[in-house]
Formats: structure tokens, C-alpha cells, sequence
């Protein structure tokens, strides 16, 4: 198998290069209650999809 690898060179300002450089300060969020996803959850979901689906399938095929 040939392999041709062509190197590359960027040229930068020295401004740009500092921006892309610099440490970002981050803060953390703080006093948040963290999502809960129960079984309940989940089974919920599907039994609702049901419906759904079933409701598509008879207006596709006009039953």
C-alpha cells in the first residue's frame, strides 16, 4: 500500500497564537441537585411510546 503524507506548516501571529495559548478560567456551578433516572423513569417512557407508535402505523395505512 503507497502512503503519501504531506507535513504541515501553519503560520500564526504571534497575537493569535498567545489567544489560543492563554488558560481559560473556569467556575464551577455550585448547590446543584444532580438528575435522578429511576426504572420508573424508563418505563414510563416506553409505555408512552406505544401509543405513539401505534397511532402512526394507523394513520399511515388509513385503519
Amino acid at each position: 500500500m503507497k502512503q503519501q503524507v504531506n507535513t504541515s506548516v501553519i503560520q500564526m501571529e504571534n497575537e493569535d497564537l498567545r489567544v489560543l495559548l492563554t488558560e481559560t478560567k473556569e467556575t464551577v456551578a455550585k448547590d446543584i441537585k444532580p438528575n435522578t433516572f429511576s426504572v420508573s423513569d424508563l418505563w414510563n417512557i416506553q409505555r408512552n411510546m406505544k401509543p405513539a407508535l401505534r397511532t402512526k402505523l394507523t394513520d399511515r395505512w388509513k385503519m
